[in-house]
């Protein structure tokens, strides 16, 4: 099947670190999970994640938990460059070294960091799913990228 076949059954995430966000980590918990389930209720199967602490690492954990349920779905990790963890406090790390462990595909969208790597990932992601689900706090940065990025190419936006 063709990346564009594919395209119609996938779901990408964005979303700030947890020190940007503006509502509580349960709050956004909650829109995540009520928003992975809804996805899956309108026949999404594959869950992208660009695996930065906070909502990424969050709606992973979701959606790999949802799957530990029975329920036939799959998470790719699109990670923006090779050691993308490394300068993390330890407890996010081991989040997620276990979610790459528990994925169904890891991509590297780059070896190494440059400039404009996070935004390639962002786009990747975009460019290979029909919905992005968002958490937003209304500031410059590269969820609200993400999101204009998404709207230029014609994405359905769910946001909180």
């Amino acid at each position: 099947m063709s990346e564009e076949e594919k395209r119609p059954h996938r779901v990408c995430f964005s979303g700030h670190r947890p020190e940007k966000l503006t509502i509580s980590e349960d709050d956004v918990k909650q829109f995540l999970e009520k928003e992975i389930r809804k996805a899956i209720s309108d026949g999404y199967v594959t869950f992208l994640s660009g695996m930065a602490r906070g909502v990424d690492i969050w709606a992973a954990e979701i959606v790999l938990r949802i799957k530990k349920e029975g329920v036939p779905i799959h998470l790719i990790c699109c990670i923006p460059y090779d050691d993308f963890e490394v300068r993390w406090a330890v407890e996010w790390q081991t989040r997620y070294y276990t979610i790459v462990s528990e994925a169904d595909y890891v991509k590297y969208i780059n070896h190494h960091y440059h400039i404009g790597c996070l935004q390639e990932r962002n786009e990747f992601m975009i460019n290979r799913s029909s919905r992005l689900i968002a958490v937003f706090n209304g500031n410059p940065g590269g969820t609200k990228n993400t999101i204009e990025y998404a709207k230029r190419m014609k994405r359905e936006i769910i946001c909180i």
